[in-house]
């Protein structure tokens, strides 16, 4: 008896300091696809909303994504190329594609004016699918939880480019470990999602998303991050300087189909 009870601590031992073991217990983590629409008219606009809203988002619903978040560039009021951004949240790489697959045997999808469109009257005028691997401290995506008017909030989508891949896992730690994402949070900054790029035109680099109730917040919670003592202290250190050679800023507004 007393045989068997030393058999059991020593295998209970070895399973809590197994590592394998303990990354099972570990959070897991998401990817997201984020689709990006160029178009430059109206009519192609209204093919894409009513693809997205009547035909896109409901089937997703479906199949269990309970949350799609659906943008339009603020620079659209003034730019000739606009653009429409499509945020979908996803557990596995394998999902991709079963979505994919699932849409070209749907066949309520055929009834869709964007399927149909003619060569010479596309829906759109290009098209850039970029996934990416949520962050191992910020592993899910969020709702966030704003106020105001759908028509006065910003979201803000920002990219990170790094110069090599080296420095680019150097600026991952800095928002995980060094704790980037926690001052966001402690600001809050209603952050949707932060990941990691792993197939995109823009590589090595990271994106994510914060949210804010109107443009006026959004410059208010900036001002209070770059004075941030911790904010400060992060961004002197010397282990991370250089990590960062481009950063791409969007403003975005969600349409009115948008979960959120």
């Amino acid at each position: 008896m007393q045989k068997l009870l030393s058999l059991i601590v020593l295998c209970f031992v070895a399973f809590s300091f197994n590592p394998l073991a303990a990354q099972k217990t570990k959070k897991a983590g998401e990817y997201y696809q984020l689709t990006i629409y160029r178009f430059t008219s109206p009519e192609q606009e209204k093919m894409l909303d009513g693809h997205l809203k009547n035909y896109f988002i409901p089937a997703l619903h479906k199949s269990g994504i309970k949350t799609v978040g659906v943008f339009k560039a603020i620079a659209n009021d003034t730019a000739a190329l606009k653009s429409l951004y499509v945020l979908v949240p996803v557990k596995s790489l394998n999902a991709i594609s079963e979505i994919s697959q699932r849409f070209l045997a749907d066949k309520n999808l055929n009834n869709s004016d964007y399927i149909n469109a003619a060569y010479n009257s596309p829906a759109y005028s290009r098209m850039e699918t970029i996934i990416l691997k949520s962050f191992h401290l910020a592993s899910k995506m969020n709702t966030p939880i704003l106020k105001s008017s759908r028509a006065d909030r910003v979201y803000e989508l920002r990219s990170y480019e790094s110069p090599s891949e080296k420095m680019f896992r150097n600026k991952l730690h800095m928002f995980n470990e060094g704790g980037e994402t926690a001052i966001f949070k402690k600001l809050n900054f209603n952050a949707v999602f932060y990941g990691e790029v792993i197939a995109g035109s823009r590589m090595p680099n990271l994106m994510y998303m914060t949210s804010f109730e109107n443009m006026e917040d959004r410059k208010a919670h900036w001002k209070s991050f770059s004075s941030d003592p911790d904010w400060k202290k992060l961004s002197s250190r010397q282990a991370y300087k250089n990590n960062v050679s481009k950063i791409d800023i969007t403003f975005l507004r969600p349409a009115d189909y948008s979960d959120f």
